[in-house]
């Protein structure tokens, strides 16, 4: 079926000005067609980029705020706790637990084993289920 799309598409692209709406739609469907396909292949992708950009809006929204971070080295810090604050959401982990845990734990923990740390580890060495990451 996206095989015949693709072909109308190309088909009726001459047909339409690239400034008319439906000539400026075929022309983004063209343009984005590699995405689609790479998404209809899969079957694991999400359609759109709403969770990156849910993620993200908090910091989007407090910027001004950051500005007085502090340092270069205390933005990173803040991100790699927002980081994983994110993570532990889109798996189900209590952030509060999670982190109470893994900050007593970790100067002890062997570095070669750190990605067991990582919360969808975390949460399944504890004998819960891990829920599926959301899209």
């Amino acid at each position: 079926m996206l095989d015949k799309l693709h072909l109308w598409l190309l088909e009726q692209q001459p047909r339409y000005l690239p400034k008319e709406p439906l000539g400026a739609a075929i022309g983004y469907a063209i343009n984005n067609w590699a995405a689609l396909r790479r998404y209809a292949d899969t079957g694991f992708l999400s359609i759109d980029n709403n969770v990156a950009e849910n993620t993200v809006r908090p910091v989007a929204i407090g910027r001004k705020n950051y500005l007085f971070i502090g340092s270069p080295a205390g933005g990173w810090r803040a991100s790699v706790f927002y980081g994983l604050l994110a993570t532990c959401k889109r798996h189900g982990v209590n952030p509060m637990e999670y982190l109470t845990d893994v900050l007593q734990r970790v100067w002890t923990h062997p570095a070669s084993q750190i990605e067991d740390l990582l919360p969808h580890r975390w949460l399944a060495a504890r004998g819960a289920p891990v829920a599926a990451a959301a899209g």
